[in-house]
């Protein structure tokens, strides 16, 4: 069967890819239009077609990225036990924020930290984004409490928060230049914090 319309003439997938590095660069209020579409190898024309409107294109974005690059936390949640889960999530995202071939920090920290528009959407949406990653957690850490892996007693929401903000604190100084090696040192003080019922894995 033929396909009507004409031909895209670029490959969408790519062209998101950039679009997500330049938001993860620039934030969302620092990338114009003129940057995105120069990035993207595409005219206005063909974004608004492909993508919609510039908010529209960062949903994408947020999309994406949370898909491929952030799919390390989706793979901490089925470690055996909640010291594995936090452990490996804190590690990969120590090294995610510090990938050379990668901007540092993290797209959903650096996307809104320049936003000022009249509503805050955009630093409403990164928020709730995050804010879902964190209740993905603590439902993880609360089975944890039902199994008897973590005491009795400790709050699953509260430990899932606390590890947020020690990812999120992390993927601030990322940004800011801070090393691979001292954002595992400060996931090493992170861990040692976790209550536990059995001893700690040999390491």
């Amino acid at each position: 069967m033929a396909v009507r319309g004409r031909p895209r003439g670029f490959d969408a997938d790519e062209a998101l890819d950039r679009a997500v590095e330049i938001f993860w660069r620039q934030g969302y209020e620092g990338a114009s239009l003129t940057d995105l579409t120069e990035a993207m190898g595409i005219n206005r024309t063909s974004m608004y077609a492909a993508f919609g409107n510039k908010e529209e294109l960062f949903h994408r974005a947020v999309a994406r990225y949370a898909e491929a690059d952030m799919a390390y936390a989706r793979e901490a949640l089925t470690e055996p036990t909640a010291y594995e889960v936090v452990e490996s999530f804190l590690r990969a995202n120590a090294d995610a924020l510090t990938r050379a071939d990668r901007p540092s920090g993290c797209l959903s920290v650096q996307g809104g930290l320049a936003e000022g528009g009249e509503s805050g959407r955009i630093a409403s949406f990164l928020a709730d984004s995050r804010l879902a990653g964190e209740h993905a957690l603590a439902r993880r850490l609360a089975r944890a409490v039902e199994e008897g892996d973590l005491p009795a007693g400790t709050d699953p929401d509260a430990l899932a928060r606390y590890v947020m903000v020690v990812s999120e604190g992390n993927a601030v100084h990322a940004a800011a230049g801070a090393t691979r090696a001292a954002l595992h040192a400060t996931v090493d003080i992170a861990l040692r914090a976790l209550p536990r019922t059995h001893a700690a894995p040999a390491t």
